[in-house]
């Protein structure tokens, strides 16, 4: 990072926002696939079951990572229900739906969340955040590999 970056407190507030953004598309897919975890029901109860549990427990790592990464830019990251619901795009799932469902919704998020940290890229790069378009490309890695794995459940 370039001591001009460390100076520009615009830069940091945007990259920050972007991450927040990111932060509750994680945090609520994290949500949601830990309630399909515990939900899902099914011929494919067990593999959906284990699925689900490796995701959700990589998502939590990553909703530690990027509010940290918030808090490293000097802004307070989103921590509430309320500031996800209303800074996330990916929907929260309040009802059980059949386990196809499950993985499509899920499959549905993955790509949204990618989108989230697309956008973390773009931002942090116009700024010169480099740490910032780094954590960002490592988490579209994580959920293009988890879409990926998604829609292979559902080839016929």
């Amino acid at each position: 990072m370039s001591s001009a970056y460390h100076n520009d407190q615009k830069a940091r507030q945007e990259s920050a926002a972007a991450l927040a953004r990111l932060l509750a598309d994680t945090y609520t897919l994290y949500l949601k696939t830990q309630g399909f975890h515990w939900n899902v029901a099914g011929p494919r109860f067990y593999e959906l079951h284990k699925l689900f549990e490796q995701q959700y427990g990589e998502l939590a790592g990553a909703n530690d990572e990027i509010a940290e990464r918030i808090r490293a830019l000097g802004v307070k990251a989103p921590s509430s229900y309320g500031e996800f619901k209303e800074l996330a795009a990916i929907r929260e799932e309040s009802g059980a739906p059949a386990a196809e469902e499950m993985v499509r919704q899920l499959l549905a998020d993955h790509r949204g969340a990618v989108r989230a940290a697309q956008a973390v890229v773009e931002t942090a790069e116009a700024g010169g955040d480099v740490g910032s378009a780094d954590l960002a490309t490592q988490r579209i890695r994580s959920h293009e590999k988890a879409a990926w794995m998604l829609e292979a459940l559902l080839a016929r």
